[in-house]
């Protein structure tokens, strides 16, 4: 595991342990992977997986989850499919695959992970945190609005669309709460 997903999943222990969280709802920014992925579109997890680590690994080590995918908690995708609804804005909402690793994906890796994985998005915290959720029995979430895509891609789109993407998600995620 590396630096970024390292910081996420010891942010999701410590919540765990230290904040006694019963479910983790986990919103940010992700690069958009399929190409009906539009810039500032709302991507939620229904399941996510690491496009970067050995599956086996995960599948045949403790702590031996059933699949390279972790599957966002029912309960929560449905306060989420509420949150879609309520919410107006211009951008879409989509639900689907999420996938994680450490490195800021540009052309020449995104054919692979796409006919790999098939994913909506690509972030560099998301499975980790959902791994650590896994292992705590924890109902957990991720909320993505993107900010770059293949036809809009690299690091200066990243830095253009970063403020507009982080609040679109975090409105999302209030809105989720509200529900709660």
């Amino acid at each position: 595991m590396r630096r970024r997903q390292r910081n996420g999943a010891i942010a999701a222990q410590v919540l765990i342990d230290t904040f006694k969280c019963d479910r983790i709802i986990n919103g940010g920014t992700a690069g958009g992977m399929d190409p009906c992925i539009r810039l500032f579109d709302t991507v939620v997890a229904t399941e996510a997986a690491y496009h970067d680590v050995e599956g086996s690994i995960l599948t045949e080590f403790h702590p031996w989850l059933p699949s390279v995918f972790m599957p966002s908690d029912p309960a929560l995708l449905d306060l989420a499919r509420q949150a879609a609804e309520k919410l107006k804005t211009s951008h879409h909402t989509v639900f689907g695959r999420m996938v994680t690793g450490e490195q800021f994906i540009v052309d020449e890796n995104r054919d692979k992970i796409n006919e790999m994985l098939a994913p909506l998005s690509v972030d560099m915290e998301t499975a980790a945190i959902a791994h650590v959720c896994y292992v705590n029995r924890i109902p957990f979430i991720s909320i993505r609005s993107i900010t770059d895509t293949a036809s809009h891609s690299g690091e200066e789109n990243f830095e253009r669309n970063c403020e507009k993407a982080s609040w679109l998600s975090a409105e999302f995620v209030r809105m989720m709460l509200a529900q709660i």
